[in-house]
């Protein structure tokens, strides 16, 4: 196991983030972060709490895709579904999708569509809290908060206080847990 973010490491990554989105908006108001479940949440969190703290009032929302998933059949006969819970009209909103790891790009293609069944956004960028080499489809995005280089065995774990009791971010390699 390396350990790539320690908890005294984690807000400032997340800090980082912040800046970097705040580096292409104006217009907060039509802004809304929306993360995936599980652990795009926390982040997504994080994120709408630094900008509230800024006087930015953006908007915030949850989403699960366990329907919207390609390999649906192949995880379970009976998918245990979550909360999607998008109060606002996303219709002409800049969607900030919020997920711990960006790795095949399949979950944020299933996210995508679950958005647009939704409305139509404005625009619709990605920020993820580590992304690492292994795409199968053309997704990928600029608002990262660490680049991971890995091989296919591997598996990074982004951990949050939120679920799992710590911030931290590791690769696990073949035959770890």
């Amino acid at each position: 196991m390396r350990q790539l973010i320690k908890a005294a490491e984690f807000t400032g990554v997340i800090t980082g983030l912040a800046a970097k989105i705040a580096e292409h908006e104006t217009d907060y108001d039509n802004v809304a972060f929306v993360g995936i479940h599980t652990r795009g949440i926390p982040l997504s969190n994080r994120l709408v709490k630094i900008f509230h703290g800024q006087g930015k009032n953006v908007l915030e929302g949850m989403l699960d895709i366990n329907l919207y998933r390609d390999d649906l059949s192949e995880t379970s006969d009976k998918p245990v579904l979550k909360e999607t819970k998008i109060e606002f009209d996303i219709n002409g909103k800049i969607i900030y999708l919020v997920d711990d790891v960006l790795y095949t790009g399949r979950t944020i293609r299933a996210a995508m569509d679950a958005i647009f069944d939704l409305g139509r956004p404005k625009a619709v960028h990605l920020v993820v809290m580590a992304k690492r080499n292994g795409r199968e489809l053309p997704i990928d995005t600029d608002l990262v908060g660490i680049n991971v280089k890995t091989q296919p065995t591997d598996n990074v774990k982004v951990k949050f206080v939120e679920t799992d009791n710590k911030d931290d971010v590791t690769v696990l390699e073949d035959g770890e847990y």
